[in-house]
C-alpha cells in the first residue's frame, strides 16, 4: 500500500497592496511622462520662451532707439551747438549736433536718414530748418533753442547781465510710482504666461479624462483605485509639471531682463515673478479639478467643448480684467474682482505687483480662493466619481451626483 502522495506546499511571496499615497504618485508619474513626450507640449514651451525673449529684445530696441536725436548744423558757432544741447536737455531728449560745410551735404543726410533735420544758416536773418516731411518735435526743439540763443544776444549787446536762475528742486510725491509701474508691467507679462499655462494644463486634464472614458482604460484603472486617487493623480502630475514650465519661463525670464538691463529693481522683480507662480499654483488646482469634473460628463472629444466653455470664459473674463487692473490697480473692478475665486489668479498678482493691493487684502484672497478649492475639490470629486464609468452620452450633473460611487 503506498502512502498517500501530498502535494507540495508552494509558499507565495506576499505582495503588499499600493498605499492611497503610491497610486496618486503612480497616476502622476504616468502622466507627467506622457506629457513630457508629446510633441505638442515641447513646441508650446519653446513658443512661449521664445515670446518671452522676443519681449525683452523689442523692449530694449524700443529703449534704445528714440532718445537721441541728430540735427545737423551749416554755419553757425559753438553756440548753437550748446543752445540745441541745453534745449533738449529741458525737452529730456538727448542731442547730437553734426556739423555740415554746406547745405547740399545736410540735404542729402536729412534725405538718407542720416540726421533728423538740419538747420541751415543759424545766426543769419532768415534761418531755414530742413526736414523729411514733418518738424514735429524736432521744430520746437530748434525753435526754442534759437529763441533763447537770440535773447542772451541781445541782452549781451544791451550790456545787460543776467543772474543765474534758481535751481528747481523736484521733490517726487510718489517716489516709487516708476518701480511700481514697471513691477506691474512685468506681473502682466506674468499672467499672460499663467493664462496661457491654466489654459493649457486645464484642456490637458480635461482631454485625459475623455480619452481615458472613451477607450475604456478608466475601467481597469478604477479596478485598482478609487476615483478621488485617479483624478487626484491627474491634478498632481500635470500640477507639477506646470509648476516646472512656469519656473522655468520665470528663470529665463528674469535672466533674459536682467541680461538686456530691461529692469532697474531686480529685487522687485524675483519677488513680482514668484508672486504669479505662487497665485498659478492656486489658479491650477481650482481650474484643474473644474475642468476635469467637466470632462467627466462627456465621452467624446467632440463634446468636450460644450462642458468646459464656462471656465474657459471664466479665464478669459479674469485676464481681461487683469490688464485693466494694471491700469487702475485700486479701480472699483479691480479690487471686487480680485477677491472673487476663479478671477484672483490673475487680478491679484497685478494689483500686488502695481502697490494697489494692501496685505490683508492678498490674505483675504487667498483664504477665500483656499475655501473654493477645497468645495470645487470635493463636489468636483462627486461629479466625477459618479460620472467616470457612464459612456454613451453626455451625463447629466444631477445623474452624476446621485450616482457617486
Amino acid at each position: 500500500m503506498t502512502a498517500p502522495v501530498h502535494p507540495e506546499t508552494t509558499e507565495r511571496p506576499d505582495v503588499t497592496p499600493h498605499t492611497p499615497a503610491q497610486l496618486v504618485r503612480l497616476v502622476a508619474g504616468r502622466e507627467v511622462s506622457t506629457r513630457v513626450r508629446d510633441k505638442g507640449f515641447l513646441i508650446g514651451s519653446a513658443v512661449l520662451i521664445v515670446l518671452i525673449l522676443g519681449m525683452l529684445v523689442f523692449q530694449v530696441a524700443i529703449s534704445s532707439g528714440s532718445d537721441t536725436t541728430r540735427v545737423g548744423v551749416v554755419g553757425g558757432s559753438s553756440d548753437v551747438s550748446t543752445a540745441l544741447e541745453t534745449q533738449g536737455g529741458a525737452l529730456d531728449t538727448e542731442v547730437e549736433v553734426v556739423a555740415y560745410d554746406d547745405e547740399g551735404a545736410a540735404r542729402t543726410a536729412v534725405e538718407d536718414g542720416d540726421i533728423d533735420a538740419a538747420l541751415v544758416d543759424p545766426t543769419g536773418e532768415r534761418p531755414e530748418l530742413l526736414v523729411e516731411n514733418d518738424g514735429g518735435q524736432v521744430e520746437s526743439l530748434v525753435q526754442g533753442a534759437l529763441q533763447g540763443l537770440s535773447v542772451d544776444q541781445q541782452l549781451a549787446e544791451s550790456g545787460v547781465r543776467l543772474e543765474s536762475p534758481p535751481l528747481v528742486q523736484v521733490v517726487a510725491l510718489d517716489p516709487d510710482a516708476d518701480a511700481d509701474l514697471e513691477a506691474a508691467v512685468v506681473a502682466l507679462v506674468g499672467v499672460v504666461v499663467l493664462y496661457s499655462l491654466l489654459i493649457l494644463f486645464g484642456q490637458f486634464v480635461a482631454q485625459g479624462v475623455v480619452e481615458e472614458k472613451s477607450s475604456r482604460v478608466v475601467e481597469l484603472l478604477l479596478a485598482t483605485m478609487r476615483p478621488w486617487q485617479l483624478l487626484a493623480g491627474k491634478i498632481l502630475g500635470l500640477g507639477v509639471l506646470g509648476l516646472a514650465q512656469m519656473l522655468v519661463i520665470a528663470v529665463v525670464g528674469v535672466a533674459g531682463a536682467l541680461a538686456f538691463d530691461v529692469v532697474e529693481l531686480p529685487g522687485r522683480l524675483i519677488g513680482t515673478v514668484l508672486t504669479v507662480v505662487a497665485w498659478f499654483v492656486l489658479g491650477y488646482a481650482f481650474y484643474a479639478s473644474v475642468f476635469a469634473a467637466a470632462a467627466s460628463l462627456v465621452s467624446r472629444q467632440e463634446d468636450l467643448g460644450s462642458v468646459i466653455t464656462p471656465a474657459s470664459l471664466l479665464l478669459v473674463v479674469g485676464f481681461v480684467i487683469s490688464i485693466q487692473a494694471a491700469q487702475d490697480p485700486t479701480g472699483t473692478l479691480a479690487t471686487v474682482t480680485s477677491f472673487v475665486p476663479g478671477l484672483s489668479p490673475l487680478v491679484m498678482p497685478v494689483r500686488q505687483a502695481a502697490g494697489g493691493a494692501e496685505w490683508w487684502e492678498v490674505v483675504v484672497a487667498v483664504v477665500l480662493m483656499l475655501v473654493t478649492i477645497a468645495v470645487i475639490v470635493r463636489v468636483g470629486g462627486r461629479i466625477y466619481s459618479g460620472a467616470l464609468l457612464r459612456t454613451g452620452g453626455k451625463v447629466k450633473l444631477r445623474e452624476a451626483l446621485q450616482g457617486e460611487r
